[in-house]
């Protein structure tokens, strides 16, 4: 089983429900989990695979609490080819910049030469109440892959 990095980004706390519901799947599947809000590079492995979900914020950018991790990985960080990694991004299509959050996060790792698992979900609160669902569903396609 894989240890893995969870790294959350929330406004309003949508996106921390989400990545707590991934957690505990995750965990009853066998793995361990590294839940961080608010981290910094030093404190991530990229030897583990990282599953960000991250919610959007004013027109498409990431919420204040996953910012200064971005900034430091886009302004400090080598390539990283051996990391692993999917993408949970929280939107609302009537918006311009739909889960443009996720779409700068997802863009930045492959400009890094990170790999991901998956194609990156992203969650319509125009189309879903309850976005754990699709996210728990994502999230076994993913385990298949680590």
């Amino acid at each position: 089983m894989a240890a893995i990095e969870v790294i959350v980004g929330s406004v309003y706390g949508a996106a921390i429900l989400v990545a707590e519901s991934l957690e505990e799947a995750l965990v009853a599947a066998g793995h361990t989990v590294n839940f961080h809000e608010e981290v910094t590079l030093s404190e991530l492995d990229v030897s583990h695979p990282w599953l960000i979900v991250t919610s959007t914020t004013g027109q498409g950018e990431l919420p204040p609490d996953l910012l200064p991790l971005f900034m430091e990985i886009q302004d400090r960080c080598p390539p990283i080819p051996q990391l692993r990694y999917g993408l949970v991004a929280l939107g609302d299509s009537s918006y311009d910049n739909f889960c443009g959050a996720g779409v700068q996060f997802n863009a930045l790792l492959q400009e890094l030469e990170a790999q991901p698992l998956a194609e990156m979900l992203k969650i319509d609160a125009g189309e879903t109440l309850e976005p754990e669902e699709p996210a728990l569903a994502w999230l076994s396609s993913w385990i298949e892959k680590l």
